[in-house]
C-alpha cells in the first residue's frame, strides 16, 4: 500500500479552537504543524495519559505516526475513536496507522492489519465522501491491495466516480492513477492534464503531471511543467523536493537535485511537506 504521507490535515482539529483548547494542546498542535513531532509529543504526554478528549488523543496518535511508532499510534487513535466513533478524521488516521503496521509486520499479522486499515478508510469515506485525504488513502488501498484483502480495480473505479461528484480535478487525478495501473498511459496523461486545467492554482496538480511526463521519458515537457509549478507557488518547498526527487529517480541533473534538497532541508517546512528525513535519504543516494 502507498499510504499518503505528504498530505497531512491542517484543519482537522479546528473545532477545538471554537470550544477552547488548553494552552498545552495549542502549543503541541503548533509544534506538530511545524514538524516538531518529538517536542509536540513531549507536551502532550503529561495531559494525554488519562485523557478522555478525542482531539488530544488524535494529535498524540499523529505524533506517534509521524515518528514511525505505529503501534503506539494505533493505540492512541483507537482511544480517540472510542470517544468519537463517527469522527471521519480520526478513523482515517487510524486506517493509516493500521496500514503502516501492515507494511512493517510479518506475513502472519499483515493481512489482519491491512483489513483493519481498509475498514477504517471505508468508514471514514462513508462518513465524509468529500474528504480528499480519506478518499485518496482508500483509492491507494484499492489499487495496491490484492482482491482477497478487499482491493480491486472495480472498487477503485467506483470510488473515482464518487470523488468526481464533488471535486472534478481530484476525480481526474484518481482516474489517472487507475489508467496508469492499466497501462493506458495516454489516457492517464490526459486525466493528469485535465486535473491541472481544472485546478490551475493547485501546484500539486502540475507536480503530478511533471512527474508523470518524466516517468514516460518526456523530460523536456516535464521540465516545462516543473517551471510552471515554480511560478504557481514560488515559495513552495514541495516544488524543490518533488523536482529533485524526480531528477534522482531518472538519474538526471544530479547537482541541481543536490542543491534543491539542501535548500529544502533548510526551508521552513509544515506537515504538508515531505519530511526532512526523506530529503536526507535522497541526498545519500547521490553523495
Amino acid at each position: 500500500m502507498n499510504i499518503r504521507l505528504v498530505s497531512i490535515i491542517g484543519t482537522c482539529m479546528g473545532l477545538t479552537y471554537a470550544f477552547g483548547a488548553s494552552p498545552e494542546l495549542e502549543h503541541a498542535r503548533s509544534l506538530y504543524q511545524h514538524t516538531e513531532y518529538q517536542q509536540s509529543l513531549a507536551v502532550l504526554l503529561p495531559i494525554a495519559a488519562g485523557s478522555h478528549d478525542a482531539t488530544t488523543l488524535q494529535l498524540l496518535g499523529q505524533d506517534y505516526f509521524m515518528l514511525a511508532e505505529y503501534k503506539k499510534a494505533t493505540e492512541a487513535l483507537e482511544r480517540a475513536a472510542a470517544i468519537e466513533p463517527d469522527n471521519p478524521k480520526i478513523l482515517n488516521w487510524l486506517g493509516r496507522a493500521w496500514g503502516r503496521r501492515a507494511e512493517t509486520s510479518g506475513p502472519f499479522t499483515a493481512p489482519g492489519f491491512a483489513t483493519k486499515a481498509r475498514q477504517m478508510f471505508e468508514r471514514s469515506v462513508a462518513l465524509d465522501p468529500t474528504d480528499k485525504e480519506a478518499t485518496g488513502d482508500l483509492l491507494d488501498y484499492y489499487l495496491d491491495a490484492p482482491g482477497f484483502l478487499g482491493g480491486g480495480m472495480q472498487k477503485a473505479e467506483d470510488l473515482a466516480r464518487l470523488i468526481a461528484r464533488t471535486d472534478a480535478a481530484e476525480g481526474h487525478y484518481a482516474q489517472a492513477l487507475i489508467e496508469d495501473r492499466r497501462k493506458e498511459y495516454d489516457s492517464a496523461e490526459q486525466h493528469f492534464r485535465h486535473a491541472a486545467e481544472l485546478a490551475p492554482k493547485q501546484v500539486g496538480r502540475f507536480l503530478d503531471l511533471a512527474k508523470y511526463l518524466a516517468k514516460r521519458g518526456r523530460f523536456a515537457e516535464s521540465e516545462a511543467v516543473f517551471e510552471h509549478a515554480a511560478k504557481v507557488a514560488p515559495n513552495s518547498p514541495r516544488v524543490l523536493f518533488e523536482r529533485a526527487s524526480t531528477y534522482i529517480t531518472h538519474k538526471r541533473n544530479l547537482e541541481q537535485a543536490r542543491d534543491m534538497l539542501q535548500r529544502y532541508i533548510h526551508a521552513p517546512l509544515t506537515v504538508d511537506d515531505p519530511p526532512r528525513e526523506q530529503a536526507e535519504a535522497l541526498l545519500k543516494k547521490i553523495s
